[in-house]
């Protein structure tokens, strides 16, 4: 998995839109749609171009826009790393929600990772963290969108652990209903891909505020981030059982992929399996595409991304 924690400063800068042209016939025969359910809602998470973002081929101020024209995808889920100068100013972020409206695009969250452990052993630090969040929270609310995703992080053993991310996320869940933004725990690894664990969180913390994000991937309980892209971790929590006792506090779903086989199927991620857990949940939010393999180029992992959510669904009826 690519390092989430690096910012490059031509993310947000880069000139260049990014293309979505290919002569892969694979490429072209997946950019065809499927007729859906009116209840099937896709959404676009900005992780599918990282690479593009980080070698300054894409200007993160366009995603609303690629999301729209390129893929035709209506509602994007933004990462803070690729606005890391702009955190703050709230003119930019307004006029982000103006081309996302210019767009007909909804955004419904910001990714955010690297502002401190909200499960810090230190007091001080664990607050520190909680404040370092605020300011997403601020921007999502002017962009429009729902939810900000953290990373529920800390050191300790498991009692202690359990006790400082029940403080630190319990902190930020209230400041977060002040605003009516939602604090969303994605499975990233360690401890936060335990998905028992976190759920009795979440059950302590008892406020609505506090949810999930459960990722098809990320269940790697041996390592940070959590990415089980090679299939070499050698912890793994089940991850079919993982989203399925996320999906109950679940403000999002986040349809993670690798690579496909040459009948467009998920190498790693059985999707029948995981998509009919999510329909058999009754869950009616956005599932969000978020293509992180290596062997296709990004926009082809998202047009394969988007086709097999639409195949799978329309076959689970």
């Amino acid at each position: 998995m690519s390092d989430r924690r690096r910012f490059i400063k031509q993310a947000t800068l880069g000139a260049t839109a990014l293309s979505v042209a290919s002569t892969s016939a694979f490429y072209e025969m997946s950019k065809t749609s499927l007729s859906l359910p009116s209840h099937l809602k896709i959404s676009l998470a900005q992780w599918s171009f990282h690479r593009a973002l980080e070698k300054g081929e894409m200007n993160a101020s366009d995603f609303a826009h690629i999301a729209k024209q390129n893929f035709g995808v209506h509602a994007v889920e933004y990462v803070n790393q690729f606005y890391t100068e702009k955190a703050n100013n709230e003119k930019y972020w307004a006029e982000m929600k103006k081309r996302a409206d210019d767009e007909e695009v909804t955004s419904l969250l910001i990714m955010v990772d690297e502002e401190g452990d909200l499960g810090s052993p230190d007091p001080l630090e664990r607050i520190k963290s909680v404040e370092n969040h605020y300011k997403w929270i601020h921007a999502a609310k002017i962009l429009g969108c729902h939810s900000i995703r953290v990373n529920a992080f800390g050191e300790g053993d498991r009692a202690s652990l359990k006790t400082s991310l029940i403080d630190g996320l319990g902190r930020l869940a209230s400041y977060g209903a002040k605003e009516n933004i939602n604090i969303l725990i994605e499975n990233h690894g360690l401890h936060t891909s335990d998905a028992k664990f976190v759920v009795s969180i979440i059950e302590q913390v008892g406020n609505p505020y506090l949810g999930t994000l459960p990722d098809f991937g990320n269940w790697c309980l041996a390592t940070k981030w959590g990415s089980t892209q090679n299939n070499t971790c050698s912890q793994v929590y089940d991850r079919y059982q993982g989203v399925s006792e996320f999906l109950p506090f679940a403000k999002g779903v986040s349809a993670k992929s690798y690579d496909f086989d040459l009948n467009g199927n998920e190498t790693i991620i059985n999707y029948h399996k995981m998509l009919k857990i999510v329909k058999d949940s009754g869950f009616n939010g956005y599932i969000g595409i978020e293509y992180e393999g290596e062997a296709i180029s990004e926009p082809e992992g998202i047009w394969a991304t988007k086709k097999l959510i639409e195949k799978v669904w329309n076959e689970i009826g």
